[in-house]
C-alpha cells in the first residue's frame, strides 16, 4: 500500500491562528502513519512554509509542492484547517481547484458564501422547518440611522460582523442608547455587519459530513453558557462554558434537525466535514438557524471530535473518510 502525501495547511491571516494550529496538531496525530505522510504547511500573510528539521522550507506557489534534501514532494491531497481567510472563505479552495488537487472542505463557491451570514441565510430560507431571525445588513460606508434599527427590529438585538469566522466583534444589546458603541465595535472587525434579533432558546451545533458517499449526521452538542451569549471568551475560556455530547433530545427532535440539517448541507452544496449551529427557540420546538461553518474547529476538545466520538466512531478513521471521500 504505497502512502499518500497530506498537506495539512494551518495558520491564516485572522486573530484565530493558534486555534488553528491546534487543530492541525490533532488530525496530525489521529491520522493513520501506515496511510499518510503528513507535512503541516503554515500560512500567513508573509509566507506559507514547512517546518522541517533543517529549518523552514518555503512552498513553492507555481505547484504546491516543497523540497526536502534536494527530493521535490508533490501532495495527494491537501486538508485545510484554517478558520476564517484564506482557508474557510474560498479562496485556497479556487487555488486548489486551479491545480487540480483534491482538498476536504466544500469548493470554493460554497466556502465564500457561508462566509458571509446574510448570504447563507438568504440561501436556506424556506427550507421546512428552518427558520431565521430577522435581521438587517449594514454597510460602513452608509449612514446608519439608529432609529430605523429599533424602529424595524425588536430588542434584544445581537450585533455581529458579517464575514468574520470567529465571535469576535459581536455584542448584545438590550436598547438604543447601547447601539451605536456596538455597531462601532462589530464595523472594526469587517466592513458588513449583521444586526439580528435575539432568539432565546437553547444554543445547539451539530456536524455533518459526507461519509462512504453518504451524509451522515452526528450527534449535536448543547452549548450551555454562563454568559449572556456564546462569543470568544466564552468559547475559548474554560469554565464559562458547558457543551453536552450527545445533546439531551428527544428522537423526535433529533430526527427533525437531522432531516433539517441535511437539506442545508444539499442545499448550499457542501462538501467534507461542517458543522451547524442553531438555536430551538424557548417554549417551543422551532429550529432558529445561525450559522454554518465549513472549517471547524478540529483540537481535541472541540465540538466535531466530541461528536464523532460520541458516535462511537474513531476521529482518525473520520478524517480518513473524508479524504478517501474527496480523493
Amino acid at each position: 500500500m504505497t502512502t499518500k502525501n497530506i498537506a495539512l495547511l494551518a495558520g491564516g491571516f485572522t486573530g484565530e491562528y493558534e486555534v488553528s494550529v491546534n487543530s492541525a496538531k490533532n488530525i496530525a496525530a489521529s491520522l493513520s502513519k501506515e496511510k499518510y505522510k503528513v507535512y503541516t504547511i503554515y500560512i500567513n500573510r508573509d509566507r506559507w512554509f514547512h517546518e522541517s528539521e533543517n529549518g523552514l522550507i518555503d512552498v513553492d506557489k507555481n505547484d504546491f509542492t516543497i523540497t526536502l534534501q534536494g527530493e521535490k514532494i508533490k501532495f495527494d491531497f491537501a486538508f485545510i484547517t484554517i478558520h476564517g481567510t484564506p482557508g474557510e472563505d474560498g479562496k485556497l479552495q479556487g487555488y486548489f481547484d486551479m491545480l487540480g488537487i483534491p482538498y476536504n472542505t466544500c469548493d470554493a463557491t460554497t466556502s465564500g458564501i457561508t462566509m458571509n451570514k446574510a448570504y447563507t441565510k438568504t440561501l436556506v430560507n424556506g427550507i421546512h422547518g428552518l427558520h431565521t431571525a430577522h435581521s438587517m445588513r449594514l454597510f460602513e460606508k452608509d449612514m446608519h440611522d439608529v432609529a430605523i434599527i429599533a424602529a424595524t427590529l425588536k430588542f434584544p438585538l445581537f450585533i455581529k460582523p458579517n464575514n468574520g469566522g470567529s465571535s469576535v466583534g459581536m455584542s448584545k444589546v438590550y436598547n438604543v442608547a447601547t447601539l451605536p458603541e456596538a455597531l462601532k465595535k462589530a464595523f472594526h472587525e469587517d466592513e458588513q455587519i449583521l444586526v439580528e434579533e435575539f432568539i432565546k432558546g437553547r444554543e445547539f451545533s451539530i456536524g455533518i459530513a459526507r461519509l462512504h458517499g453518504k451524509i451522515t449526521v452526528l450527534p449535536a452538542t448543547e452549548i450551555i453558557t454562563s454568559k449572556d451569549f456564546f462569543d470568544y471568551e466564552a468559547k475559548y475560556t474554560s469554565g464559562i462554558t458547558e457543551e453536552v455530547t450527545p445533546a439531551d433530545l428527544t428522537n423526535e427532535q433529533n430526527e427533525r434537525i437531522a432531516r433539517i440539517v441535511t437539506e442545508v448541507y444539499s442545499r448550499l452544496n457542501c462538501k467534507g466535514m461542517v458543522r451547524i449551529d442553531f438555536i430551538l427557540l424557548e417554549g417551543t420546538n422551532d429550529f432558529y438557524f445561525i450559522e454554518v461553518n465549513t472549517t471547524p474547529g478540529q483540537s481535541v476538545n472541540s465540538l466535531i471530535p466530541q461528536q464523532v466520538r460520541a458516535a462511537g466512531m474513531d476521529v482518525g478513521e473520520f478524517y480518513s473518510l473524508l479524504i478517501e471521500g474527496a480523493i
